[in-house]
């Protein structure tokens, strides 16, 4: 008896958005008949429409000057809220984690500047001769 697995071949069809699906068996690929014999129709190009809602906003040249500032103060803040929305915020346990992972960071660089003060401290009074 040999332990050996045996592999199947399958026939596995690759897709892209650009292509036609390449097939990569060693078989040749044969289409189906159709039994339709008719053309397909003529693609045309239609221009489609874009909602109102996507293009309602003003270019700022048409507002009155004193009032730009607030009108992009107003369209940056329903923005930012807009992108707010959006983001994806983490559970109570994961901002902990968060939360002391920066205050551990946070110790341990205190405690490498007060070392390093210290040092520099220690050779400054010794090259200047200073003694307390």
């Amino acid at each position: 008896m040999s332990n050996k697995v045996h592999k199947n071949k399958q026939n596995i069809t690759k897709i892209s958005a650009h292509s036609e699906p390449e097939h990569t068996t060693d078989k040749p690929v044969v289409a189906a008949p159709s039994h339709k014999t008719t053309t397909p129709p003529a693609k045309t190009k239609t221009k489609t429409k874009v909602p109102k809602s996507v293009t309602n906003e003003k270019p700022l040249r048409e507002v009155f000057i004193l009032v730009r500032p607030f009108v992009a103060l107003g369209r940056y803040l329903r923005d930012s809220w807009r992108e707010i929305r959006q983001v994806r915020w983490p559970n109570r346990k994961a901002t902990w984690k968060m939360t002391l992972a920066v205050l551990i960071y946070c110790a341990i660089f205190f405690a490498f500047i007060l070392l390093l003060d210290t040092f520099f401290t220690f050779i400054f009074n010794l090259l200047l001769g200073i003694n307390k």
